[in-house]
């Protein structure tokens, strides 16, 4: 598991990046993927860091047929214990269907972060649309039961040469 760096008594902070990365391979996502975007919010110390990248291979344009994967990495750097008990994405496509997806965490887990901890997976998502974009949150509990929503910031999900 990967380490975040504790920040002490952070206070809540809201920061949105979205930027683009070309090589693939630098950022942990499969080599050969194309169109990596990038998403990186902090909400009450938990940071939210998100790459995505078109799968040509797993693709079929003229079936209109769009396959991204995106790997996530939520980390503490704050100074308080939390849980991520649940999860809510907002998934809206290039002609503006939104679809939501709800549950219990995340890839079958509910990880618990000290300060200092990670918890990193990958998923994907299909779309019918050559551009589209997520965003949402996951929603935390401290050891002391306060609850609260770690912001997923948007990112978009495109096909190389599909947003110029």
């Amino acid at each position: 598991m990967g380490r975040g760096r504790s920040l002490g008594g952070e206070r809540p902070v809201y920061l949105y990046t979205i930027s683009d990365v070309t090589d693939t391979a630098a950022h942990g996502l499969k080599p050969g993927s194309q169109g990596i975007r990038i998403s990186d919010t902090t909400t009450r110390g938990i940071r939210v860091q998100v790459e995505s990248a078109y799968v040509p291979d797993r693709s079929s344009p003229r079936e209109g047929s769009y396959f991204f994967v995106y790997h996530v990495r939520v980390s503490n750097v704050g100074a308080d214990t939390a849980q991520l008990v649940s999860r809510e994405w907002i998934i809206t496509d290039a002609e503006g269907e939104v679809e939501r997806v709800t549950g219990p965490g995340v890839v079958g887990e509910q990880p618990t972060l000290p300060p200092g901890a990670a918890f990193e997976y990958t998923s994907f998502c299909p779309l019918k649309t050559p551009v589209g974009s997520m965003q949402g949150s996951y929603q935390m509990v401290t050891t002391d039961g306060e609850k609260f929503d770690a912001v997923i910031a948007p990112f978009t999900l495109a096909m190389p040469n599909a947003l110029n």
